[in-house]
C-alpha cells in the first residue's frame, strides 16, 4: 500500500493507494487491481472527520484538489468540517484505468471484466480504503452516479456511513430502466422547449444542423462524420446551471469555421477521453435488468419526428457506428447491453439503515428524474430532502448547495 504527501496551494495532499481484489465475495479469485484516493486537508483539519466524495459518472475519476475555480468548487466548503477523501472509482483515473490498451483482452474477457467495475464493487473498495485509513465510519457525498453508489452503499454497509449526502444522486429504486429512460425524455422535451422560448431563433437554427448533419456535412476535428443523434445530444448541456450558455454561443457560431467544428466536438457527450461512460451507462440504472438500449427503445415518437427535440443522457447505439474513438467498443457495448445485471439495491435494507443526512433533488434534473429520486427519498426518512428549483443537476458546482445540505443534516437552519 503506497502513501506519499505532498502539498498544493494550503492543502495538504495524501496520495494512497491500495491493492484490492477485482472482483469481491463470492467467485473472487487471484485478479487484483488498485484504488487511489487523495485525502486533503487544510492546515488545522488533519484530525477532522473524513468525507468521501464519489463521483458522478460511471467511468469518471474523482476531481483533482485545487481551489476554485479550477476545482471543485465546493472543495473549501467540505473542508471546513471534513477531511475529504477524492477516490477514483475501479477502472478510473489512478485506480487501473480502463482504456482501449484493454480491448487486447478480447470481447468475452473484457466484458466479464467490466462487470466488476459496477457500484457495488466501489463500495467493496470504498470499505477497504476506509479501514486502510482506520476510520470506524465516515461521511459520504455522492454526485449523480456517486449518489447511486451511495445508495448501493446503504444496502450494504450502512453502518459505516456516518452521514449520507447525495446531490441529483437518488436513483430509481426497483425500476426498470426503461421506465427512467422514458421520464428522462419528457424532461428533455420541456427543457428543450423552455429554451427556445427564450432564444426562439435557435430552433431554426438547430433544424438546419441537423439537415447538415443528415448530408453527412458536419465533420469534427478528429474525423467523426457528425450524425443526427449525436448533434441532438447537445441537450446534455440544458442539465447544468450555465450549459444553456455554451450551447447558446455554438448555436450562434457560424457552422463552416473551425471554431464551430472544435467546439461542437468539445461540447458533444461521450468522448473517447473516458470510453466507459459510455460502454457502461446504461448499466448505471439496471437494478436486476438488462438494459438492452433502452434509450434508443423508448424514445419517443415526437422525439422521433421533430429533430428540434435535444437528448440529453441518452446513448446510442449508432455511435458505434459514428464515433471513431468509440466504434473500437462495438462489441463489448453490445455485449454489456444484453448482460443481466443482478439487483444493486435492497428496499428493507434501506429502510433499516437508519441512514442520516441531506439530499438535493433538483425539479428540473434532466438526468435523474424528480419523480423516481422523491419514491427513494421516502426510504430514507432521516436524509432530509432539500427540492429546489434554483439548480440544475450540476448544482454541487454552485457555491451554496453543499453548506446548505451541511445545515440541514446537522439542523443548523432550514430555508
Amino acid at each position: 500500500m503506497a502513501v506519499t504527501t505532498r502539498r498544493v496551494q494550503d492543502l495538504t495532499v495524501e496520495d494512497h493507494t491500495i491493492t484490492v481484489p477485482l472482483v469481491w465475495g463470492d467467485g473472487a479469485d487471484a485478479r487484483t487491481i488498485d484504488v487511489y484516493a487523495a485525502v486533503v486537508s487544510r492546515d488545522g483539519g488533519e484530525t477532522l472527520p473524513y468525507l468521501v466524495y464519489l463521483q458522478g459518472g460511471p467511468g469518471h475519476e474523482a476531481p483533482r484538489p485545487f481551489h476554485a475555480p479550477s476545482s471543485p468548487s465546493w472543495l473549501d466548503a467540505a473542508l471546513e468540517h471534513y477531511r475529504l477523501v477524492l477516490i477514483d472509482q475501479r477502472g478510473t483515473g489512478r485506480s487501473t484505468p480502463l482504456g482501449d490498451a484493454d480491448l487486447g483482452r478480447g470481447t468475452d474477457e473484457l466484458v466479464e471484466y467490466i462487470a466488476h467495475l459496477r457500484a457495488d464493487s466501489i463500495v467493496r473498495d470504498c470499505e477497504a480504503m476506509r479501514e486502510h485509513l482506520g476510520a470506524a465510519s465516515w461521511s459520504v457525498l455522492g454526485q449523480s452516479f456517486g449518489g447511486f453508489t451511495t445508495l448501493a452503499y446503504l444496502s450494504t454497509d450502512a453502518g459505516s456511513v456516518r452521514e449520507a449526502f447525495f446531490t441529483g444522486g437518488l436513483s430509481a429504486v426497483g425500476r426498470h430502466p426503461d421506465d427512467v429512460y422514458a421520464l428522462t425524455y419528457d424532461k428533455l422535451r420541456s427543457g428543450s422547449e423552455r429554451y427556445y422560448r427564450r432564444f426562439a431563433h435557435h430552433r431554426d437554427t438547430v433544424r438546419r444542423l441537423a439537415e447538415l448533419a443528415a448530408e453527412g456535412a458536419i465533420v469534427l476535428p478528429d474525423g467523426e462524420v457528425v450524425s443526427v443523434s449525436r448533434l441532438r445530444s447537445l441537450g446534455m448541456l440544458l442539465g447544468s446551471n450555465n450549459g444553456w450558455q455554451t450551447l447558446y454561443e455554438l448555436l450562434e457560431t457560424p457552422p463552416q469555421s473551425n471554431a464551430f467544428r472544435h467546439d461542437l466536438a468539445a461540447a458533444l457527450p461521450y468522448s473517447a477521453r473516458n470510453p466507459l461512460y459510455y460502454v457502461f451507462h446504461e448499466s448505471s440504472y439496471a437494478d436486476g435488468y438488462a438494459t438492452r438500449w433502452s434509450a434508443d427503445r423508448v424514445e419517443p415518437s415526437d422525439f422521433r419526428d421533430d429533430v428540434t427535440l435535444l437528448t440529453g443522457e441518452h446513448v446510442r447505439r449508432e455511435w458505434l457506428e459514428t464515433v471513431p474513438g468509440l466504434a473500437p467498443w462495438k462489441d463489448v457495448t453490445l455485449a454489456l447491453a444484453d448482460h443481466e445485471w443482478p439487483s444493486i439495491y435492497n428496499v428493507e435494507a434501506l429502510r433499516a439503515s437508519g441512514a442520516r443526512g441531506a439530499a438535493a433533488v433538483y425539479v428540473n434534473d434532466l438526468y435523474v428524474p424528480l419523480e423516481f429520486s422523491l419514491e427513494t427519498a421516502a426510504l430514507l426518512p432521516g436524509v432530509t430532502p432539500w427540492v429546489t428549483s434554483e439548480h440544475e443537476h450540476s448544482g454541487l458546482r454552485q457555491g451554496d448547495v453543499l453548506p446548505h445540505l451541511f445545515d440541514l443534516a446537522h439542523g443548523r437552519r432550514v430555508r
